[in-house]
């Protein structure tokens, strides 16, 4: 089975079923609409060179549409990052999938002030172009019995690309993630299957398609199930999602955990009341924040665990199997072991070692990267470059980034875990990041960066209650604004050479 075809049963089967309530546009789609829509999308987009197409248009039914459009033409949409460095960005994406073609819109790029690249198309222009014959074409097209619908858009095997995707870049350069629709699919059904998805849901889809937390949950999810898709362009308009929420009354939503607390600081009580299944995931989901919901929305928030790698679920917590602070369980049909990161062994309970990961939501590889490919793909077992356990009752539970492990005094130390008690420490309104500064003479270093100055002699005291010395922050470094990633996460890389640039500056000798 292949994604677009799925669309076009579940079009058929839903006809009158809103598709997409878009509420950037104010515009409701219905799913006949829809189909047709993505028919014409899929004729414009013949003329375009085969192989790969970049997307660039923000959550919304043209977003979204456009993304099915391409899959029936016989093309791959390869999702680009408007966010943050927009044109860099599109480049990247032409120069690494080597394709010209990028369907962007004009609303979009006058808004973040991108120029307009060579080979962009404007959605809006091409829509501007669609005839009554184009429309007519399409909508007789539609009504054909599903079989003949099937016959005459694009068929292609359940192994080939859906889509491709690009890593975060919080630590190195990003990386191009092809995922196949049988890997988008397989993750659809498991974690779909799992927390109870059902065609009456209505997903609040906040998230953007370019991420593969919003591209699975947010678009195919929906897509696949026959549910209603509600759409906004902004997931950092705070206020207008929780307004959203409150008038479109949504069963599902995902999203990150500083997404999370706006949502929550911005809404009034009960705004997200009809929310029946509440996901946090891409970062540590703080006790705080659960109880935020609960308290102001009576709503249960439970916390996920996944990668771009891999569709991206890979374990969730439920209404059923609800473990708070842990990532919850590995979803049905993936497999994870945890592996000691010396001696290679499986680890026991509790023990720390390397999160792998296999099962059909796994990449197959980076796109045209051997060397990256073989250093996190082994016999079908993906690292995720994680850190974690099982409890005794298999819940899995994230311990940081591997590269946020350091080692000093011949101890493994968790950059995670200090940062977590220094975080308890720190006066109210004051955020921290921990990070690991190698040096020439001394070896690695621990920092503590923090937004504004502290008593560091009195935190430390009281940090040695939990840590051992060798774990202890070397130096406190201000930085009134940590930089963040355009999914909320501190971004690790830019942290990290700030500090370095700060203390090569005070210790010029060194």
């Amino acid at each position: 089975m292949l994604l677009h075809q799925q669309f076009v049963r579940i079009a058929k089967k839903h006809a009158k079923k809103p598709a997409v309530i878009d509420k950037t546009t104010g515009k409701t789609v219905d799913y006949s609409t829809a189909l047709i829509g993505a028919l014409i999308l899929s004729s414009k987009f013949q003329k375009y060179d085969k192989g790969f197409i970049g997307i660039m248009i923000p959550t919304s039914a043209g977003c979204a549409l456009a993304s099915v459009g391409a899959l029936m033409s016989g093309r791959i949409p390869v999702m680009i990052n408007y966010s943050t460095g927009a044109e860099a960005n599109a480049k990247y994406a032409q120069k690494k999938c080597k394709f010209r073609t990028i369907i962007a819109s004009k609303a979009l790029l006058e808004k973040i002030n991108c120029p307009i690249i060579d080979g962009m198309v404007m959605i809006e222009d091409i829509m501007a172009g669609v005839t009554t014959g184009d429309k007519l074409k399409a909508a007789l097209k539609s009504k054909l019995p599903v079989n003949m619908i099937l016959n005459n858009i694009h068929k292609g095997d359940e192994n080939d690309n859906a889509a491709i995707l690009f890593t975060s870049g919080s630590e190195k350069d990003p990386k191009a993630v092809p995922l196949t629709h049988r890997n988008i699919i397989s993750n659809i059904e498991n974690f779909g299957g799992y927390v109870k998805i059902t065609e009456s849901d209505i997903i609040l889809s906040n998230l953007v398609f370019y991420h593969i937390f919003g591209l699975t949950v947010n678009l195919w999810v929906p897509f696949y199930y026959g549910m209603t898709m509600v759409t906004y362009a902004n997931p950092l308009d705070f206020q207008a999602i929780s307004n959203i929420a409150r008038e479109e009354k949504p069963t599902l939503m995902v999203g990150t955990p500083s997404f999370f607390w706006g949502y929550l600081q911005k809404s009034e009580p009960g705004d997200y009341k009809t929310l029946r299944l509440m996901v946090a995931g891409a970062d540590k989901c703080p006790d705080a924040l659960r109880e935020g919901y609960m308290k102001k929305h009576g709503v249960t928030l439970l916390e996920g665990y996944g990668a771009t790698e891999t569709s991206p679920v890979i374990s969730v917590n439920s209404h059923e199997f609800n473990r708070p602070g842990s990532t919850g369980k590995v979803i049905p049909n993936v497999q994870v072991r945890i592996e000691n990161f010396e001696t290679g062994e499986e680890c026991k309970t509790r023990e720390v070692g390397k999160i792998l990961v296999k099962g059909d939501s796994v990449m197959n590889g980076y796109y045209d990267d051997p060397k990256l490919t073989a250093e996190v793909l082994s016999d079908g077992w993906y690292n995720t470059g994680d850190m974690g356990f099982f409890d005794e009752d298999n819940y899995l539970w994230h311990a940081g980034r591997f590269k946020r492990f350091t080692k000093v005094g011949g101890e493994m130390v968790s950059l995670v875990k200090v940062e977590n008690i220094l975080e308890k420490l720190l006066p109210e309104g004051v955020s921290c990041c921990v990070v690991e500064v190698s040096d020439d003479k001394k070896g690695s270093v621990i920092v503590a960066t923090v937004t504004k100055e502290v008593n560091k002699t009195e935190i430390l005291r009281k940090m040695l209650d939990e840590l051992p010395i060798i774990a202890l922050p070397r130096q406190f470094v201000v930085i009134k604004e940590l930089p963040m990633m355009a999914t909320g996460k501190i971004d690790f890389r830019s942290v990290t050479k700030m500090v370095r640039e700060i203390m090569s500056v005070s210790n010029p000798g060194q």
